[in-house]
Parts: structure tokens; sequence; C-alpha cells
């Protein structure tokens, strides 16, 4: 296993993005959710794993181009919307894929701005259910800090509560650690609505340093807790928290009952 995972980054290639003022690319309308995010993270994941190769294979041009040859490889289809997944290998192989996905029909940060105790609740589309795992996750070093192909971690945890190992856009499960702080769900970074505002996990927690939870950081639209201030014991059937990556965006969920 050890020899066999890649680095990994997900994002979403939509025309919608090219009508957000705050998706860019080399100062331009980017199709791509936060293109220029996810080469900082690759490259700094790179360096995290001691990849040499991986590190002079790496540059935002590079990875431009590989997002945009896995879109034209469907150009003979009426798509508009894709999943992109980029891999990097330790000998510095970059590579992606895209799957068809629906199109944006608003901001895809939009949720961020809910007030879920107040707002209407289907403002933003129904909310996905989300489980609390049953117990802890180890940390499992780089691969918790970075992201990568090696997901055993998260898979377990989704049979813990009988999700199956592949996302799911209806249920998601929350993970914990060893001294129950809430870390994150199994494909997205978390949030919860506490004292009028969200708030998530710190990167202490053990939780994947998120591309949409940087941007969302830097925006003010979430707030870093305190280590220790979300935990187990403070999830309650009911609870709404928003989930986030980079090809979902933002989207609300609620707990519920495991």
């Amino acid at each position: 296993m050890a020899e066999e995972y890649q680095l990994l980054a997900s994002t979403r290639c939509d025309a919608y993005l090219l009508r957000l003022s705050w998706n860019k690319y080399e100062g331009q309308p980017s199709r791509y959710l936060l293109l220029e995010y996810h080469y900082d993270r690759l490259r700094d994941a790179a360096a995290e794993h001691d990849w040499p190769d991986a590190q002079s294979a790496l540059s935002a041009s590079a990875l431009y181009d590989v997002c945009q040859a896995a879109v034209a490889s469907h150009d003979a289809e009426p798509v508009a919307s894709f999943k992109i997944r980029i891999t990097l290998s330790r000998a510095g192989l970059l590579a992606a894929t895209a799957t068809p996905i629906s199109p944006l029909k608003f901001d895809p940060t939009s949720p961020s701005f809910s007030k879920p105790l107040t707002d209407s609740a289907t403002l933003y589309g129904p909310a996905m259910t989300l489980l609390v795992d049953t117990q802890p996750t180890p940390h499992a070093g780089l691969f918790s800090s970075t992201k990568t192909t090696e997901r055993a971690h998260y898979d377990a945890a989704r049979a813990r509560v009988n999700l199956p190992p592949l996302p799911s856009r209806d249920a998601d499960v929350i993970l914990y650690n060893s001294s129950e702080h809430v870390i994150e769900s199994s494909v997205s970074n978390v949030a919860f609505y506490r004292s009028q505002r969200w708030i998530t996990p710190p990167l202490s927690s053990g939780c994947l340093p998120g591309v949409t939870r940087r941007w969302l950081l830097q925006h003010k639209r979430i707030s870093e807790a305190q280590e220790g201030e979300l935990t187990k014991a403070d999830l309650h059937p009911g609870d709404w928290v928003l989930l986030f990556n980079s090809v979902q965006g933002c989207r609300l969920a609620r707990i519920t009952a495991s």
C-alpha cells in the first residue's frame, strides 16, 4: 500500500463558475473551482511526503493542462460540468480524469451564508443525513494530514454506520479522534452552527487542510474552533452541519441518530 498510493485532489469544472468574480485562475475567471488552491495543496503535500520527483513535475500550468485534457476527452458529449479527479505519483506522474456531474444552479459557497435556525429549510435544497461514527478514527500520519488515494480509515468509518465505501449524496459520517474531538466527515470538511456562526474543527484535530475550508476561513464565512471545543459529546440529532469540499462546494446537513 505505501508504495502504491498517490496524492489526490478533487475539484469541479463548471461553466457557472465563470460568473463568480472570486473564482480565478491566473487572474481570470475560471471554470475550475479554486484550482490555484489545489496546486498549493498538492505542492505542499509532495514536500510533506518527501517526493522530489513529484515536486519537480508539478507546476500550476501542468495541473491546468491535465485538467483541460481530461475535460477535452468528453468534447463529443453534451456535458458542461465535471468532477475532476487529479492524482500525483511519487515518480511525478500527474494525471486527471473527468466524470460528468449535475451542473451548478447557484454559487457553491452560498450555503455558508445560511442561518439554519431561521432560514427556510429548503433554501439550498434538501439537507444531507449525517451519522456519527461509533468509534474513534486513529490518526493515520500523512494519510490524515494530506489527501491521498489511501482511504482505509474513511471506508472503515463508513462501514461502521452501514454506508457504502463510495461517497453518497444522501448520507455521510462524522469522524472523531481518540480524544473525541470532531475531525471531519468521510468526504468533506465540516462546520457546526454555534452561537449564530459556523465553526470548523482546527487542524490539530487531524482534519485535512481542505481547499474550500481554506477559502471559507479566508473570507470569514466560517471560524476555526479552539482545540476541544467541538467534541463527540456536543453532537446531537437535529444539529445543523455545513459540509464543504471542492466538488460539491457547501451543503447543509443534519445529524441523525446512528
